[in-house]
């Protein structure tokens, strides 16, 4: 196989405008209303938060790299090799009152396990989105015992 790095990606157009959108993902309690249920603060470059997620124990350093204001947030966070992965999320105007929503995390190689990994992150990113748009256009949370299945408790 290729020792190229492989890339999960997800992208959704979200019915709100770019300013409300980003600040949804940026801001210190947004996230926690569709994708996470803990965080320590607000997606500010240089900042190292903690998130936690709702179907499992403990907390995971996020390591916020990049941030432009309505356009990009980039963050760093563990991954199961011990490194970290980088993901981006874009976010671009489309048709003055809506937003596309990028999502892309890289940082496997392309590997039998890189594989498996990139088709499982793209799920997880697709799910992010779905969530996302749900919560943004509606208030509905679609990720509450979306995954209990998943975890023992």
């Amino acid at each position: 196989m290729s020792t190229e790095t492989l890339i999960a990606k997800a992208a959704i157009q979200v019915l709100k405008p770019v300013g409300e959108v980003f600040e949804i993902i940026a801001g210190p309690k947004g996230m926690t209303n569709f994708w996470i249920n803990k965080t320590s603060g607000r997606m500010e470059e240089g900042a190292t938060l903690m998130w936690g997620f709702p179907e499992m124990e403990g907390e995971f350093a996020i390591r916020v790299g990049k941030v432009v204001p309505d356009a990009l947030i980039t963050f760093y966070w563990p991954a199961q090799r011990g490194e970290e992965h980088e993901v981006k999320i874009e976010f671009t105007e489309w048709q003055g009152s809506a937003t596309v929503v990028t999502v892309t995390e890289s940082g496997e190689p392309n590997t039998s396990e890189g594989l498996e990994w990139a088709i499982g992150n793209t799920e997880g990113w697709a799910n992010f989105c779905a969530c996302l748009k749900a919560w943004a256009e509606y208030g509905i949370n679609l990720r509450k015992g979306a995954f209990d299945f998943r975890f023992e408790k």
